[in-house]
């Protein structure tokens, strides 16, 4: 049993998001007491939901608690609330969370479990939700993020994350909200640098499915992981991230989860783009997102802005919308110029 202070155990609280991980979070609180208001964009999935106490579209196999409410209504989720919990697709936060901002009380934390970083503005979720939400700063928002696959989290798989906060009162308090004796939960002032690890991670993890996919092996797989690292390192170091971060849960952490793990669809769909398949045809089967192929292009158009060197990053943009070669890709990667290891910071 976690013990919280007396105060945390009435939070209210609403989640915006019932995809897999949005479900897996609301399902986390309402199991240890909380109300959960839930916003559900489906109609379907939030009937389901109501009357089955399941999400068999996004989290099967899971009986949702009786303490998680399901709504199709977004301002009465966020209003009067403590703690809103954003976990949209990382496309649509911005348009979702304008909707339903200034019904978000004044003195409410909001906390982001959304990885990506929008294409249009290369901003991340936080910067998103700042803009979006009357009167958010940094003091009332936190982002919850690291190696963690919502089936496992689901089924009370032993995971530990890290909550990362500008102000250290909020990710304490956002720390003991979701703790539980299977969710150990840790905290972190390194917001940027948190969810660039979160967001990069993903198209790291399409290269490592690549590299699967053409049946390669497990010498090629530890040193794209280890140098797809260097390249999240150099581009939080470009936007002022901490470089301790980067050898973190919200790091190396989730690095390698996401490239290791089958439960991983960037890693599946790079899997197949590596057999032989074409993109369109994956998304087209695809009812979950692969954050990954957006995050790709934000990736390659934010790093040629900031002159930051991501090679890895760059080939998987190219093969996902320029339709290069996986090999042809390998194989540029493979013979570029020979240097040092270790960049100077």
């Amino acid at each position: 049993m976690i013990m919280r202070d007396a105060s945390i155990e009435t939070t209210a609280i609403g989640v915006v998001g019932a995809g897999s991980w949005g479900t897996a979070l609301a399902q986390l609180l309402a199991s240890q007491g909380f109300s959960i208001d839930h916003w559900v964009y489906e109609d379907e999935v939030r009937e389901q939901m109501r009357l089955e106490r399941e999400n068999g579209r996004f989290l099967p196999g899971v009986r949702l608690s009786d303490n998680l409410h399901p709504s199709g209504d977004l301002d009465t989720v966020v209003s009067g609330k403590d703690l809103v919990l954003v976990v949209t697709p990382s496309h649509v936060t911005r348009q979702t969370m304008q909707r339903c901002g200034p019904a978000i009380d004044a003195d409410t934390i909001v906390v982001s479990a959304s990885k990506g970083i929008e294409n249009q503005t290369h901003l991340t979720m936080s910067g998103v939700l700042t803009e979006v939400i009357p009167g958010l700063t940094d003091q009332r928002l936190a982002v919850l993020t690291g190696p963690s696959f919502a089936k496992e989290v689901a089924r009370q798989v032993p995971t530990v994350v890290t909550v990362a906060s500008g102000n250290p009162d909020t990710a304490a308090y956002v720390q003991q909200v979701f703790a539980t004796p299977y969710f150990r939960v840790y905290t972190i002032e390194d917001v940027i640098g948190a969810e660039l690890g979160a967001s990069v991670k993903n198209v790291i993890a399409i290269a490592a499915g690549v590299i699967d996919g053409l049946g390669l092996g497990l010498n090629t797989r530890a040193a794209l992981i280890t140098r797809g690292l260097v390249e999240i390192r150099r581009l939080g170091l470009a936007m002022g991230a901490q470089p301790r971060t980067f050898t973190g849960l919200a790091g190396v952490g989730d690095l390698i989860l996401t490239c290791t793990g089958d439960l991983s669809r960037n890693h599946t769909i790079g899997k197949q783009i590596g057999q032989g398949r074409k993109l369109k045809d994956l998304l087209a089967e695809m009812h979950m997102v692969a954050e990954g192929v957006k995050t790709a292009r934000s990736v390659y158009n934010l790093s040629r802005k900031l002159g930051v060197e991501m090679p890895i990053s760059q080939a998987i943009y190219h093969l996902l919308y320029d339709d290069l070669d996986p090999k042809t890709a390998l194989h540029q990667l493979m013979t570029r110029a020979l240097k040092q290891e270790l960049d100077e910071i």
